[in-house]
């Protein structure tokens, strides 16, 4: 059974912080985390606590909803709950996954968090079926069969790729940009133009390396940023 989905309230108005709390309740998969009618105290929780979603007000004091919105990290899912239209557009191409006009009834909230608890299925479905993958080795239809908890990670050697295992290493003729499209998201990232590994194997990082099995691996300028912006979903 899938874990429930955390979330936080974070609207300046306590009356709209009420009326999410009951409608949160009523849905058997939501669990309501906190809730704050400060933006900037919104920022110390989600940084503190592990959130799925936020119900996040635009306009408020301090710190807009789209504001904060651009500094949430990015596996947290926002709905905004406003009641200015005006700003739908911009919240979508902030890739929001949903805007709630204010006065909503409940058929309209539960339509909103149903987006979230599909969404999180399908990665954790992608996450499941995808435990092992066919990679060809020498000859027109030879294919050896890797498991995904076995790749440390992955080597571009101009028109090579070699996958490091945890006991050998399998060179086949490919790309790293058509390998990673057939790995799960949320267990490999790219590293570097030459590398992609998987995060359950990082033994260490600094600010321009990841260790893994002994070795330490470049991080690029491009990447970093990604990288460490995931590795801080992780952190304690």
């Amino acid at each position: 059974m899938s874990k429930r989905i955390r979330c936080v309230i974070v609207d300046d108005e306590p009356p709209a912080i009420r009326l999410l709390k009951k409608y949160i309740e009523k849905v058997s998969f939501l669990e309501l985390a906190a809730t704050t009618t400060n933006p900037l105290e919104a920022l110390q929780i989600l940084e503190k606590e592990n959130i799925d979603l936020v119900f996040l007000d635009i306009q408020m004091p301090n710190l807009t909803g789209i504001q904060l919105s651009k500094i949430i990290r990015e596996r947290i899912k926002i709905i905004f709950t406003t009641a200015y239209p005006q700003f739908a557009i911009e919240s979508y191409d902030l890739n929001a996954t949903d805007y709630l006009l204010k006065p909503f009834e409940f058929e309209r909230f539960y339509k909103a968090v149903k987006k979230v608890e599909t969404t999180k299925n399908d990665i954790e479905k992608q996450h499941i079926s995808n435990d092992f993958v066919f990679v060809k080795t020498d000859g027109k239809n030879n294919f050896e069969k890797v498991k995904i908890g076995d790749i440390l990670y992955i080597e571009g050697l101009k028109n090579y790729v070699a996958l490091h295992l945890k006991s050998n290493q399998i060179i086949t003729y490919n790309t790293l940009k058509s390998i990673k499209e057939n790995l799960p998201v949320t267990d490999f990232v790219q590293i570097h133009k030459s590398f992609i590994i998987s995060i359950h194997h990082i033994e260490k990082t600094t600010s321009t390396t990841i260790q893994i099995n002994n070795k330490e691996l470049p991080v690029g300028d491009t990447y970093r940023a990604d990288l460490f912006k995931l590795l801080n979903d992780y952190r304690l």
